[in-house]
């Protein structure tokens, strides 16, 4: 039988959505920073000739930073002054949860609670600046080299004044990404950061689909093979769907109590979903994957072939190359474990079992404690496998299996998680704050009607 909320949840339309005033503000402003990033994202770093670079694009296409720009939504390719995108602030973010889950002193600032998660946000803050400056002046040094070894030159005066320009616009174009981030989690709907890299990818889609049909048209793809990617996709966002709305509910029973009906016991459940870490997994892998690759393709472009060193650099970047069995082992086993880990971040065990002995509230057959927390973490190990073993194959299987049938279609099983998680999580906050709304009308209502009554 269906609850009160449930029954009322069923009831939204789209008509009480015109007199949400405050969803309305959100949706706007979300709406207005993500044109914001898609703006910058078409401004340039200061010194770089557009026509040369679109050249030297063309030439250098495919291995990492192929896939890179699908996340800047082309902000590299472009190199504009949010090229290293939002990933630099992701990195330093997992660098600090790593850090905070090994160090005592930074656990037990976790534990102070607002004042402590602002100081770790502080340090996840410098964190991102120094890395923008490490991988910005890798990048700028890169376009220097690759310019120089394919006989274009992107950079109109290149020299010490142009690399210290470029990295401090990049730090300053990340960092104003970050803010954008948190003022839309903050002032608009959905998580900020996740909604940049989705509106990246989402960017980069209809050049995709174009291409992906151009290929089918002209006969370079079997049109029996297109029809079999179009297949797979709509089964793959399926697939995702039904796995992200997948729960483990734990009964919850609480001691009974004296109702109007007589005596009765409470019963809730408390849901575990099955892939409680979302996005972040992939996200990270990547981040991580990314940050050596980017630094070894570009080392490996300006090292000189004829040295040891060079060598070593040219060789990583073949054995790390976006779809080698090395990467996508490496890629593997980093989703693997962040799906351990940040579950393990988002869900405490302990915590969950000390709150429900507070408020009376016991598993059934389990006893209350350190019982009930050992049945949590049980249960949480088991479903995390699945869902660990889910995203793995969603993010390599279809990129296997696109790179095997030669066919270009960029938006991976990465790509596509990315945008149904967000979406499904942005959609769901969209019908919190209707039913918000709607329960608020419910109220000013049965407040009329008591005071009509008096």
């Amino acid at each position: 039988m269906a609850s009160a909320a449930d029954q009322l949840a069923s009831s939204i339309n789209l008509a009480k959505f015109s007199k949400a005033t405050d969803l309305k503000k959100r949706l706007w402003f979300t709406l207005g920073a993500l044109i914001v990033f898609r703006m910058l994202s078409y401004v340039p770093l200061p010194g770089i000739d557009p026509t040369a670079l679109g050249l030297l694009a063309q030439q250098t296409q495919g291995g990492v930073l192929d896939f890179f720009n699908n996340f800047t939504g082309g902000a590299l390719s472009r190199m504009s002054i949010v090229a290293m995108g939002v990933m630099p602030y992701i990195t330093a973010s997992i660098v600090v949860q790593l850090a905070s889950s090994l160090s005592p002193q930074l656990a037990a600032i976790k534990k102070e609670g607002e004042s402590g998660r602002k100081r770790l946000n502080q340090y996840t803050r410098y964190g991102t600046v120094l890395l923008t400056a490490i991988q910005g002046y890798f990048l700028v040094q890169g376009l220097e080299a690759a310019g120089a070894a394919n006989g274009l030159s992107p950079v109109v005066e290149p020299g010490i004044a142009f690399t210290i320009t470029a990295v401090v616009s990049l730090i300053g174009g990340t960092m104003f990404l970050m803010w954008i981030g948190e003022q839309i989690t903050s002032r608009g709907i959905g998580n900020g950061i996740s909604l940049i890299i989705m509106a990246g990818i989402v960017a980069r889609l209809p050049v995709t689909l174009v291409q992906l049909f151009e290929s089918g048209r002209s006969g370079s793809i079997d049109p029996l093979r297109l029809i079999f990617v179009i297949v797979c996709v709509a089964a793959l966002v399926l697939f995702i769907c039904f796995m992200e709305r997948a729960q483990r509910r734990i009964l919850i029973q609480y001691p009974k109590r004296q109702t109007a009906r007589g005596v009765q016991a409470e019963r809730s459940h408390l849901p575990l979903k099955l892939n409680t870490a979302g996005v972040i997994p992939p996200i990270f892998a990547s981040s991580l994957l990314l940050l050596p690759l980017t630094i070894t393709q570009f080392a490996g472009q300006a090292a000189s072939g004829d040295s040891w060193w060079g060598d070593l650099i040219a060789n990583l970047n073949i054995w790390l190359r976006h779809g080698s069995p090395i990467y996508m082992s490496l890629y593997a086993a980093g989703i693997i474990f962040f799906s351990f880990f940040y579950t393990a971040v988002v869900f405490n065990p302990e915590e969950t079992a000390d709150n429900l002995k507070r408020y009376g509230g016991f598993v059934p057959g389990i006893r209350p404690g350190k019982n009930t927390e050992l049945y949590f973490d049980y249960v949480l190990t088991r479903i995390t496998v699945i869902g660990a073993a889910y995203l793995t194959i969603i993010c390599l299987l279809p990129e296997w299996a696109f790179s095997a049938m030669s066919i270009p279609f960029l938006m991976g099983g990465t790509s596509l998680l990315i945008v149904v998680n967000v979406t499904m999580d942005t959609v769901t906050q969209i019908q919190s704050h209707l039913l918000a709304h709607q329960y608020g009308d419910l109220i000013k209502k049965a407040k009329l009607k008591g005071g009509r009554a008096r």
